[in-house]
């Protein structure tokens, strides 16, 4: 813990701490700290800083860089270095200040968080102090009074005062160039190429002792330091020195401008409305297809080009769409790993989901999106990358994503982006730690992939895409099997709502065979239709036509005559001529059955079997007439039924029991995968559990209410010391062993389970003692208890 942190939080009032508290909910995360000191202890966590650092713009980070550099660095000198007024620095300081990543002592010294510290190896481009050099080992003492010699400093005295010489000598600019002056030709190229693409370079270790060269005078003169043979590093003081007094480091507090466009809002609305219903019936397609025919993995891992293709087609999506969609799926855990199947296919999961509201099953999608560690639509040396394949980049690609959207929705409401250039410039300002390379290389992936899913249009963001860019703080990682926070967020429920609000529930049948959707299809219309119909048409109007073809394919999975009719007239008025091509499919379908034997052809009609068995272009099924009702084929029961169908005849296949063998395939008595392939190639196993996705989150903790309590109790002390004594007097009922357990859940925030004497069960941690009582984080109540010591009866470790 860092004490200058400490006390600074106890000098904040109840606003201003409140204000750091919402800044860093990681802070007051359950179990919430009760003391200031443990609020400084969660304040300075390495990791909890980096996850806040993640979030700030790029001169909060030029500042803390500026501060790295400064001795005892304040607003005034900071703002010097820098090249800026005083007032421009001020609220991105404070920025940092609200962030606990800085703060000032009572002096105005600013001091950063240890973490922030270790960021930077090199901030600026500079090196260790001088300081750093001159108080290593590598520096004997007459090495540094030599070294002192060459300067013109006066060598006695002790260490720490030579120290502070020299290093007054090599801090002071025009003693510098003093010394150049009379140094070797070369020097001073050599030190600048130091001083400004340093701090360390390769050198050619022979020519530091080489009497004469200017690296062995830089050396010398305490200007390199070498700490291998074919390497030198140069301080940061002579570097600051070489640079000269009107070196302003880089600090822009002001984000580059995108160009945009005006457009109009309607048609944004408009296209959002049109392609967020067609992304939930894409994935009923796609997760349809899969459970009739599994999605097989290649041996390096991920699915092929060819299976990419093949599910494309059957399903009438785009290619890069289905890629998304395959992959989003995984995510969502709606497509898993199949040991007995040898491939991909629809889990439990998938039965529950389109059971769900459209709105639900489009959040479930977004959120799985919003979570997913790669993308689809990057293109590497013009290639796309393996669907569900490996990607080295992991999570940074999701942090790339989340800034892309986050930037989109800066841009004023009625303008798009003219520029992708401009975009990434201002997205690399919104989010500077994200790696340029990789956040050039994704933008137009996650640019395209957000189109497809109706959170873009026309390169500007819709209601939907605003409301899952404000959610990226609980956007979650690709190994959560839901995110409530993002899947039930009140915004994103009424966005997507809307977004669905324009789905055509009914159909116009036309007495040309053909039914029309004047919109965009639920995903319930388009999957009955896609049954019974051929699609011919997409867009802002659907078109399907009956066949003879599509309607037997109807009644060959399963259907009757009267339920298909009913079903259509759900949705629609039916025409005569459709009822009447239905019946008469519906008439013949079955006329014919095939019986496997090798097979069997029956009919109760001989002159069809007559007719059937001297057909010429049925010649290759080797058919041979047994009865006037009997058929034998030489072909397996499968081609026999496929030829038959091809010349126009409607068989149907009859089981070894003589009942007609069709059932209607349902993905409900399917048993789902248990293993969950990831992107990535991880695997996870489903939960038995219900769907978390339906569990409503609890609200987060109020940080004023927080920083109210924190200020209240800053007097207070813990009642370090006396642990074991209270707990070895007071809770007589447990064995030694269990006693020291309950020590360490006081002394060491330890997590434990205990029993009281009326049987109540409960898990505890970052216990303190009250009296003759525990008072500890009840993990079933989600708050602190107390729990008199004396009613204590069992102790056990937890993990």
């Amino acid at each position: 813990m860092d004490d200058h942190l400490l006390g600074w939080l106890r000098t904040l009032d109840e606003d201003r701490l409140g204000r750091v508290l919402a800044n860093r909910p990681d802070a007051i995360a359950p179990p919430w700290p009760r003391r200031l000191d443990m609020l400084a202890q969660r304040l300075g966590n390495g990791f909890a800083v980096m996850e806040s650092m993640r979030g700030l713009p790029l001169p909060c980070l030029e500042l803390a860089q500026a501060c790295l550099v400064i001795n005892a660095p304040t607003p005034a000198t900071v703002s010097a270095l820098l090249g800026a007024p005083v007032e421009e620095t001020a609220p991105w300081l404070d920025c940092l200040y609200d962030h606990a990543l800085a703060w000032p002592d009572a002096d105005g010294v600013i001091h950063l968080s240890e973490a922030v510290s270790r960021w930077w190896a090199a901030p600026l481009g500079l090196g260790e102090p001088l300081d750093h050099y001159l108080n290593s080992w590598t520096i004997s003492n007459d090495a540094l009074r030599a070294m002192a010699r060459s300067l013109g400093v006066p060598p006695h005295g002790n260490k720490r005062r030579t120290i502070v010489r020299v290093t007054e000598v090599l801090g002071d600019p025009a003693r510098m160039e003093a010394m150049l002056a009379n140094a070797p030709e070369g020097t001073r190229h050599l030190l600048e190429s130091f001083a400004w693409d340093g701090p360390v370079r390769g050198v050619e270790g022979g020519r530091f002792v080489l009497p004469g060269t200017p690296e062995k005078w830089a050396a010398d003169h305490g200007l390199l330091y070498r700490p291998r043979w074919d390497l030198a590093e140069m301080p940061r003081e002579v570097a600051l020195c070489l640079r000269g007094p009107g070196y302003h480091p880089p600090f822009t507090p002001h984000p580059p401008e995108v160009a945009t466009i005006p457009i109009d809002p309607a048609e944004v609305d408009h296209l959002m409305t049109l392609a967020a219903p067609h992304v939930v019936e894409r994935c009923a397609a796609i997760l349809d297809n899969t459970s009739k025919t599994p999605l097989p993995l290649l041996k390096t891992g991920g699915v092929g080009v060819r299976e990419v293709r093949r599910v494309a087609k059957e399903t009438g999506c785009d290619e890069d769409e289905t890629r998304l969609l395959l992959e989003v799926c995984a995510v969502a855990r709606l497509l898993a790993w199949d040991e007995q199947s040898g491939g991909m296919v629809p889990t439990d999961r998938f039965d529950r989901w389109r059971l769900d509201e459209g709105s639900a099953r489009l959040r479930v999608l977004l959120s799985a999106w919003w979570r997913m560690e790669r993308s689809s639509l990057r293109k590497v040396d013009g290639k796309y990358g393996t669907v569900l394949g490996d990607d080295q980049s992991g999570s940074s690609v999701a942090r790339v994503r989340r800034a892309v959207l986050t930037g989109l929705a800066h841009l004023p409401s009625g303008t798009a982006f003219a520029d992708r250039g401009s975009l990434v410039r201002n997205v690399h300002w919104h989010a500077p730690l994200l790696d340029q390379a990789l956040l050039a290389e994704c933008a137009a992936g996650v640019v395209d992939e957000a189109r497809l899913l109706g959170l873009l249009a026309n390169d500007s963001l819709t209601d939907l895409g605003r409301a899952l860019a404000g959610l990226a703080a609980h956007a979650g990682d690709e190994n959560d099997d839901a995110v409530p926070m993002v899947e039930h967020d009140p915004v994103l429920v009424g966005a997507s709502t809307r977004a669905l609000a324009s789905v055509r529930r009914s159909a116009l049948f036309g007495p040309d065979l053909t039914a029309v959707v004047t919109g965009p299809p639920s995903s319930e219309l388009a999957a009955l239709l896609d049954r019974v119909a051929e699609r011919e048409s997409r867009g802002a109007a659907s078109v399907w036509r009956f066949t003879t073809e599509s309607v037997r394919r109807a009644l060959d999975n399963g259907y009757e005559a009267d339920e298909l009719l009913e079903e259509l007239s759900g949705v629609g008025s039916i025409p005569q001529p459709l009822e009447y091509m239905v019946r008469d499919v519906a008439r013949r379908h079955g006329e014919v059955t095939v019986t496997t034997v090798g097979c069997v052809v029956q009919a109760g009609d001989p002159a069809l079997l007559a007719e059937i068995a001297g057909h010429r272009r049925l010649a290759r099924l080797g058919l041979r007439l047994l009865a006037p009702t009997v058929l034998v084929s030489s072909e397996p029961a499968e081609r026999t039924l496929a030829v038959l169908r091809e010349h126009g005849y409607s068989p149907v296949p009859v089981a070894d029991t003589g009942e007609i063998a069709i059932r209607r395939t349902r993905v409900e008595d399917r048993q789902g995968g248990k293993l969950i392939l990831l992107p990535g190639g991880q695997v996870a196993e489903l939960s038995e559990m219900d769907d978390p996705a339906h569990l409503i989150p609890e609200p987060g903790p109020d940080p004023h209410e927080h920083a109210r309590r924190l200020v209240a109790s800053s007097g207070q002390g813990s009642q370090a010391g006396r642990t074991w004594a209270v707990i070895g007097r007071m809770a007589s009922r447990l064995p030694t062993a269990q006693q020291s357990l309950l020590g360490f859940v006081v002394d060491r925030g330890v997590r434990a389970g205990i029993t009281l004497t009326d049987g109540l069960t409960a898990t505890i941690s970052h216990g303190e003692l009250r009296g003759s009582a525990l008072d500890a984080w009840c993990e079933e109540a989600g708050d602190y208890l107390e729990f008199p010591l004396a009613e204590i009866v069992e102790v056990r470790a937890t993990y």
